[in-house]
């Protein structure tokens, strides 16, 4: 393994991003070379070790892409995906990536109607092609396709083979989705146990799982995670890169130490190069993560943040946003009017928010601090008769 590896990938948990690779593969996503470029550096800047940079064996501007993130020199060890296929492997090693994942499917319905194999073959295409990536230096980590729907014993069998020839970790992958947490936990502790192999959670949000199962694995003593920005991915998507990382600090006491204070900034450039939205109730960096409008929760947030806030918005580059609406109460009355100077009392505000309220269902949205003034200076005008 390359010295450069080794020092990136130190840690209790390894972000291992595939934004550039399976992200890309969401249906209608394109990447032009430069975002994918500028996608590298801003994940190298936040601190992740691991970036799944592309599919070398797809040559033309996908390879040329590759090579131009190899050349930056980033902190980050650079990886190339390819099929467990020898000639896959020449191609990443072309473009100068010092780690490479090596896939092939596990389950037997892969084998008999994707592959028209054995498992045999593949064995032996895990084998070789290993063995080839191992000659040449590289860090392996060998992925079980659709593991989460293998026979045990024979995933067991292909995670040892992997281990034998060299592979440096084995990428459990649930490609459909299909896990639950405590599955998943279960068979991950098994591999370790009984292999005693490093394993890597690739985990899909088919049935909203994705999240849960990545750290189901973590607790079973996965030490890598595949992740993406905003959770882009084939059909519903990967395990959100903001949201594992955030999900290790704050529940499970790992802090990887990143950049989170510019979560919101790569979420935003992502949703824009893949013509994404990020939803408003999107967790982390969603623009309702620090909202608060209802009137009991907005007035213990003006008391204190942290009843109703895990983390400060600025920890994930965002800003607290008091809305102004229906549910609101009196205490966003006279915190809205005091930032423009205006004082009133609580009997006063009372007032105002009967006819803020109305306001608010008339035009059916919240309304703005200017339009609260005006509802006040009528109030006032009102009163003054």
């Amino acid at each position: 393994m390359k010295e450069k590896t080794k020092k990136a990938l130190k840690g209790k948990v390894i972000i291992d991003d595939t934004t550039l690779r399976d992200g890309e593969q969401s249906a209608g996503v394109v990447f032009a070379n430069q975002e994918k470029i500028r996608v590298a550096k801003l994940l190298d800047e936040i601190g992740v070790q691991q970036i799944e940079a592309g599919i070398p064996t797809m040559g033309g501007d996908e390879k040329e892409a590759i090579k131009k993130i190899v050349k930056m020199n980033l902190k980050a060890s650079i990886l190339g995906w390819n099929r467990a296929v020898v000639k896959d492997v020449e191609h990443s090693l072309d473009c100068g990536v010092d780690a490479v994942a090596l896939s092939i499917s596990a389950s037997d319905i892969h084998i008999k109607y994707k592959l028209k194999k054995d498992r045999n073959w593949v064995l032996k295409s895990v084998e070789e092609s290993t063995k080839f990536a191992k000659k040449h230096g590289l860090y392996i980590s060998v992925n079980a396709e659709d593991a989460s729907r293998a026979d045990k014993k024979f995933l067991l069998k292909f995670a040892q083979v992997a281990k034998d020839f060299g592979a440096d970790r084995l990428r459990y992958c649930d490609t459909l989705g299909i896990m639950g947490p405590y599955q998943t936990y279960t068979i991950v502790k098994e591999i370790i146990a009984e292999i005693g192999i490093l394993v890597e959670m690739h985990t899909h949000n088919d049935f909203g799982m994705a999240m849960a199962n990545a750290l189901s694995g973590v607790e079973a003593g996965a030490t890598i995670v595949n992740t993406t920005v905003n959770g882009l991915g084939e059909r519903t998507g990967n395990a959100p890169l903001e949201e594992v990382v955030m999900a290790l600090k704050y529940i499970y006491n790992i802090d990887l130490g990143f950049a989170t204070e510019r979560f919101r900034e790569l979420s935003e450039y992502v949703a824009q190069a893949s013509g994404r939205e990020i939803p408003d109730w999107k967790p982390i960096v969603g623009n309702n993560v620090f909202a608060h409008e209802a009137g009991i929760h907005a007035d213990a947030v003006y008391k204190d943040p942290r009843n109703y806030e895990v983390f400060t918005p600025e920890e994930v580059g965002m800003e607290r946003r008091i809305i102004i609406g229906k549910h609101s109460g009196t205490s966003t009355v006279i915190e809205v009017l005091k930032k423009h100077e205006i004082k009133v009392s609580k009997e006063e505000a009372a007032k105002i928010l009967v006819r803020m309220r109305e306001t608010a269902v008339a035009l059916k949205r919240a309304l703005t601090e200017m339009e609260l003034v005006y509802i006040y200076q009528d109030y006032l005008a009102e009163s003054s008769k």
